[in-house]
């Protein structure tokens, strides 16, 4: 049973005709693997495991499947896109499939050039990800095509999200409040971090999450200063903090929930200290949430009050991303960014320091949508939590 919906397959396929139309190109071919998945998860609703693959999309005919034959079952039950074409570049190396139909991108130019009529152009999604075989192949069996990277147009185009997406944002978040909630209660001296986090996955799977964005974060003590440490058996510290995150997936779309919370259960004063300084720079963050915004706008008030408080040179992470079909996707909106806000987008503040030499590393992170008259909360629980 698929995720994604033949209406909202279509416009997303139309989108990349488009974009071929505008720059008078034939067709277009977006790769993608198990950490890439965004951009061929955009048209498919799917993601192959073990293999990777790519998207073939005509300017003036149908899309394929390119990939594997271990997973070319899967992806006719469950992609959005159901026509395949196997190539030994996308499959496990040295795996054998005797029954399995296995063709090379040679033949498949001279398919495309009689189904076309001729294929000059080829506009190539996600070239920089892709491992120097693949591009090779692709390079020398579409001889005399010309590839023009239209990698970042293709990527702008997940930018705003439809109201579908934000749907399952949206209660991708509602799970995420339900593995706060579980994962707090589990922590207490002596657990160990493994413990905290299968106890936000359970929740997580238990509420019907599709899959994670990441691994869950958990954090305590001096592992905290790891940024995106993953739990480990290290059992838990009365007078320690520990940094907690995880993002459920509902439909491949991403919710997140972070925290920096007491093993003891009360925060000490200087590690209220440590929370008041976060919820401050999330606060002047949140402010800067209204569409027209640009990246550096919105980066601007939380790094001048680290500044001033002496905690910038731990600073790792700008202060808001989008979130998707990654947990952390494009635009970025740091320092230098000129990316704006626009209403549709999925914005995560994200604050965090790392490295101090008291408090260790510390994170607070929610969701927002934006709209015209500035940002939704995708959880009123956790903006109530980390605003107060």
């Amino acid at each position: 049973m698929g995720y994604l919906g033949t209406e909202e397959r279509d416009a997303r396929l139309s989108r990349v005709r488009n974009i071929l139309t505008r720059k008078g190109l034939d067709a277009a071919l977006i790769y993608y693997d198990e950490i890439n998945i965004g951009n061929g998860w955009y048209l498919t609703g799917w993601c192959p495991q073990f293999e990777s693959g790519a998207v073939l999309v005509l300017r003036d005919g149908d899309a394929m499947l390119l990939g594997g034959p271990e997973s070319e079952p899967f992806a006719k039950l469950d992609s959005a896109i159901t026509e395949t074409r196997n190539f030994p570049v996308f499959m496990v190396p040295d795996e054998e499939y005797p029954n399995a139909v296995i063709t090379d991108f040679p033949s498949l130019f001279a398919e495309l050039k009689a189904k076309t009529g001729g294929l000059e152009t080829l506009g190539l999604v996600g070239g920089g990800r892709m491992p120097a075989e693949c591009y090779r192949q692709i390079a020398e069996g579409f001889k005399g095509v010309q590839l023009v990277d239209i990698t970042n147009e293709f990527v702008a185009l997940r930018y705003s999200k439809s109201p579908w997406e934000r749907q399952q944002i949206r209660a991708a978040f509602g799970l995420a409040d339900a593995c706060y909630d579980a994962m707090a209660k589990a922590i207490a001296p002596g657990v160990s971090e493994i413990e905290v986090a299968a106890a936000g996955e359970y929740a997580a799977r238990s509420h019907g999450a599709t899959g994670f964005g990441f691994s869950a974060i958990v954090g305590s003590g001096a592992r905290s200063n790891a940024v995106v440490p993953t739990a480990t058996s290290k059992k838990l510290e009365a007078a320690e903090t520990v940094m907690i995150g995880i993002a459920p997936k509902v439909h491949g779309y991403a919710g997140v929930v972070g925290h920096t919370l007491p093993v003891s259960g009360e925060y000490t004063t200087s590690q209220r200290d440590c929370l008041n300084h976060l919820k401050e720079v999330f606060g002047l963050t949140k402010a800067q949430l209204t569409p027209g915004r640009t990246g550096r706008e919105i980066d601007a008030p939380g790094r001048a009050y680290y500044q001033k408080h002496g905690l910038l040179k731990y600073l790792v992470c700008p202060f808001a991303h989008t979130i998707g079909l990654h947990e952390a996707e494009a635009p970025f909106f740091g320092p230098h960014s000129h990316d704006a806000l626009k209403p549709g987008m999925a914005v995560c503040i994200d604050v965090s320091f790392f490295g101090h030499p008291e408090w260790n590393g510390a994170r607070i992170e929610t969701g927002y949508e934006i709209s015209e008259n500035g940002p939704i909360p995708f959880s009123r629980r956790m903006d109530q939590l980390l605003t107060g």
